[in-house]
């Protein structure tokens, strides 16, 4: 089954689970009233999700979204490591506590290796951000670990393992996603090269990539993450660009979630920027995820650091945001 959300496109603030009222405060005075949030496998039972509902519903805000690192991005998944099954049926719980507790979403990665970024560079005014360069990189992260150039897991791995693990991940946990009611949105790999440290970034790497992938899961359930900004970051190697992705997952009910970003250039070099400062017009972005009745969350996500003070460069953020979702809705009345 779907979980019923309202129709819409909802601007949504990425906070930390154990938020006190003045970080909640902060979040209704931004105009916002869905959340994402995570934590990890100290935490990912029902009983944890049902008290932050309840003490985010009580200052009127509403989670949409709640990650476990704990099973996502996990080589154990990726690459049928020996601890695989324990990983899944940790998964499946999860999802079980999710749905028991009314939360309708939450969002998975398959990349084998961790996210990998190069020494933090400059943008717009000075201001920091996460950078990438191919020529220059060296490790990735995940959940405390640190994966190594050359060879990340002792062993390069074929394109072929890669789908067949991710068709066995998909196929054991659609079924629990549909019977609990949550829908899990898969993000692309990030960033979306063909390969790193051994490992290929075959399948959430490219338009193909999503598109088969989905036609494997064949679950209302399983769709897609857009992180718009390792979309850009891929560039022509996406295959299509983002606003024909929209267009073609939005039109088929497959769009749940998108991490609202922009980035200077795609690869082989990029630096996160401001949603005004990237080559990509955002407000395109917007009206594409509205011309597809979009109904799920938009976050800001990896925001250049502004003043010193993170809650500057959310508020920024979110405040373009809250505008570009303002016009696009009065365009289409």
């Amino acid at each position: 089954m779907l979980p019923e959300i309202e129709p819409g496109i909802k601007v949504a603030a990425q906070i930390s689970p154990e938020a006190n009222q003045d970080e909640m405060a902060f979040v209704n005075q931004m105009g916002v009233k869905y959340l994402a949030m995570w934590t990890d496998a100290r935490n990912a039972n029902y009983e944890y999700f049902a008290s932050c509902r309840k003490k985010f519903e009580t200052a009127e805000l509403k989670i949409y979204c709640f990650g476990n690192s704990s099973v996502h991005n996990q080589d154990a998944i990726v690459l049928n490591l020996p601890n695989r099954d324990e990983k899944v049926e940790e998964y499946k719980r999860y999802i079980r506590a999710l749905g028991k507790a009314g939360i309708p979403y939450t969002t998975y990665a398959h990349m084998g290796n961790g996210i990998w970024s190069t020494d933090p560079e400059k943008t717009r005014g000075g201001a920091m951000a996460r950078a990438f360069d191919l020529s220059k990189a060296k490790q990735g992260h995940w959940g405390g670990q640190t994966f190594e150039m050359p060879m990340t897991h002792d062993r390069e791995y074929t394109e072929e393992e890669i789908w067949d693990n991710y068709t066995y991940f998909i196929k054991n946990v659609a079924p629990v996603a549909e019977e609990s009611g949550v829908l899990i949105g898969i993000h692309p790999d990030d960033p979306p090269v063909p390969e790193l440290g051994g490992i290929p970034r075959c399948i959430f790497s490219s338009f193909d990539g999503y598109k088969k992938a989905l036609e494997i899961a064949d679950s209302p359930n399983v769709g897609m993450c857009l992180c718009v900004g390792c979309w850009l970051e891929g560039g022509e190697l996406m295959g299509k660009d983002v606003l024909e992705t929209i267009k073609y997952f939005g039109g088929i009910n497959k769009l749940f979630k998108v991490h609202f970003r922009n980035v200077d250039k795609p690869l082989p070099h990029f630096v996160e920027t401001f949603l005004d400062n990237g080559y990509m017009d955002m407000y395109k972005v917007m009206k594409a995820l509205r011309d597809v009745d979009f109904k799920g969350i938009a976050i800001p996500d990896h925001i250049p650091r502004m003043a010193e003070n993170h809650r500057v460069g959310t508020a920024y953020s979110i405040g373009y945001m809250n505008a570009l979702v303002e016009r696009v809705n009065a365009e289409a009345r």
